[in-house]
């Protein structure tokens, strides 16, 4: 777990209140009895701009989160014994988030989550070069990427926290000053929701998701292979060997990317497949099978803490990373914990990798006067 030394019940400061940037939803107000925390040995300041730890919480999740990313650094749920695990990974600090930022841990990515070939895109003929952070390919909206900035806090309450950032014209590459919101809301029935909100003053492209690395066996715990897996979804789209998609959808049934059925995360992650070598293990985007809306596609199981995720998105993709270019050797987590070799694992609802290059996939284009919505719920149970 995480330092403990918490300060209770603090109103939000004005550096942390929602200035003059625009949103989605204009000129909601910072809740003055914010039931929010904040851990004095986390906070910084990054690009001059106040960081702080938060804290939501109700009779089933403790979720702790930054504004630096508006990123979740802890989320502890009830094992079968009632003990509390902490199910994700990440840092003690402020700072080492700032110092690691390329490992994305609990953070909101963008612009463009995933990758996008080559570094480029052409919208409506204008050809857009963007940030290169993945040999010759942009990850997770580049260097410059939302993960990577401060967000202010719009809104907070003991279980729901609204964070924004304004992304300028033309930031990491990509057109248009695009207004953003992600909502965390902590639910009765043991689910952490998000919801996403986004406008342009120009066309653009956008795909949010959520960088979680999870361990239901609590962070920490050296391995998720024995973790139970099952995804809603018929088909992968294919990649080439640096990890950009093709445009062709291959049918997972009879391979080692079956997981209509539950099955363990280790059971076929070694198999002789391109794929997976590709990968060097899961790094792929499943093609989802679900009409439009919201609704559950993927669940895993971990039997050593009877603790169960189910996975509710309206996204039509999962990016399914098995955390494969983890190492022993990365900076170590919370409490001086180690995060080795598939240690952890990221179940990540967005639209498909490099759509914007693909015109068979579904449209990650964003239009002025049309609002970017995306919502995802992970939902924690035991049995």
């Amino acid at each position: 777990m995480m330092n403990k030394k918490i300060i209770a019940a603090w109103c939000v400061c004005a550096s942390l209140a929602y200035g003059c940037q625009s949103n989605p939803t204009q000129n909601k107000q910072s809740n003055p009895t914010a039931d929010t925390t904040v851990n004095l040995g986390f906070d910084s300041q990054i690009d001059g701009q106040e960081v702080r730890l938060f804290q939501l919480k109700n009779a089933k999740l403790t979720v702790s989160l930054t504004n630096y990313g508006a990123r979740l650094v802890s989320l502890e749920v009830p094992d079968k014994e009632g003990k509390s695990r902490d199910v994700i990974l990440g840092y003690d600090s402020a700072e080492e988030y700032k110092k690691n930022y390329n490992n994305y841990y609990g953070a909101i990515v963008g612009r463009y989550g995933n990758r996008i070939g080559k570094a480029s895109f052409k919208l409506n003929g204008e050809t857009f070069s963007l940030e290169k952070n993945d040999g010759d390919n942009s990850l997770h909206g580049g260097t410059n990427g939302v993960y990577n900035k401060v967000w202010k806090v719009v809104n907070n309450t003991a279980t729901s926290i609204t964070l924004a950032y304004t992304s300028p014209d033309g930031e990491a590459g990509y057109p248009g000053t695009v207004n953003m919101e992600v909502t965390y809301t902590l639910q009765d029935n043991g689910g952490l929701t998000i919801d996403y909100r986004a406008t342009t003053d120009k066309e653009t492209v956008l795909n949010l998701t959520n960088h979680a690395y999870f361990n239901l066996n609590g962070a920490g715990d050296p391995s998720i292979l024995d973790h139970e897996l099952q995804i809603a979804a018929k088909g992968i789209t294919e990649v080439d060997a640096t990890l950009i998609p093709t445009g062709k959808s291959l049918p997972v049934e009879g391979t080692a990317f079956d997981f209509t059925k539950a099955q363990a995360i280790g059971a076929h992650i070694n198999d002789e497949n391109a794929q997976l070598k590709i990968g060097k293990g899961y790094d792929h985007n499943f093609e989802l099978d679900k009409k439009a809306g919201f609704q559950e596609v993927a669940a895993v199981y971990a039997p050593k803490t009877g603790i169960e995720m189910k996975i509710y998105t309206t996204e039509p993709g999962l990016q399914f990373y098995s955390g494969n270019f983890m190492k022993d050797t990365d900076p170590k987590g919370k409490d001086g914990k180690a995060y080795p070799f598939r240690s952890a694992f990221c179940l990540e609802t967005q639209h498909f990798p490099d759509a914007p290059n693909h015109p068979g996939f579904a449209s990650t284009v964003l239009k002025p006067g049309d609002t970017y919505s995306s919502k995802t719920e992970y939902r924690f149970l035991v049995r």
